[in-house]
């Protein structure tokens, strides 16, 4: 049987790997959640249920319940660095459901954690009077470099991220292009 045009083909191994790449994306920028809302677990819930899944467990509602919670977490907070690193964290758990549907919109499934951790790096440098689009260029490149195989090979099996109308889209589609670059 052929499959249908608009399938992606997605082994329990290439599942892992993206919620991997994504679940150590947002291990770096957690701590930025916890500082501002030290008493919220649910980020750090959302990431040990990627952990849980990538380290063998199987696929399970406590992906989809703590990345639903680290979301709720982010709307919560003010702070848009912490709101970025609660974001992360719920992406990292949704990953593990990565959609096989050829959609270009299936790329944030893979791409958005690291898409918040070059945020905040940006964010960061604006902070500290730096320049931002460095930052954000330095931080893509060295995310892109984290995705290893097979997480780029995956990705190349999606149409590429749309450009989107906010910041976050316009890093999503710039580690899109740099992932799908790597080898």
């Amino acid at each position: 049987m052929t499959a249908a045009p608009d399938h992606v083909e997605l082994s329990t191994d290439d599942l892992r790997a993206v919620a991997r790449y994504a679940a150590d994306c947002a291990s770096q920028v957690l701590p930025a959640f916890e500082a501002a809302v030290p008493d919220d677990p649910r980020p750090r819930e959302a990431l040990a249920a990627a952990r849980a899944f990538t380290d063998g467990a199987a696929r399970s509602n406590r992906q989809r319940t703590a990345a639903v919670a680290a979301h709720r977490a982010a709307a919560a907070v003010d702070d848009e660095v912490a709101r970025l690193g609660a974001l992360a964290c719920g992406d990292a758990a949704a990953a593990a459901y990565l959609h096989p549907i050829a959609r270009a919109t299936q790329v944030g499934h893979i791409l958005r954690a690291a898409a918040c951790v070059a945020r905040v790096a940006e964010l960061r440098a604006v902070a500290a009077g730096d320049d931002a689009g460095r930052a954000a260029d330095e931080a893509v490149a060295t995310l892109a470099g984290l995705a290893a195989p097979p997480v780029p090979a995956v990705l190349r099996r999606y149409p590429p991220a749309p450009a989107g109308r906010h910041r976050l889209a316009e890093l999503t589609s710039a580690l899109d292009a740099a992932v799908r670059a790597r080898n």
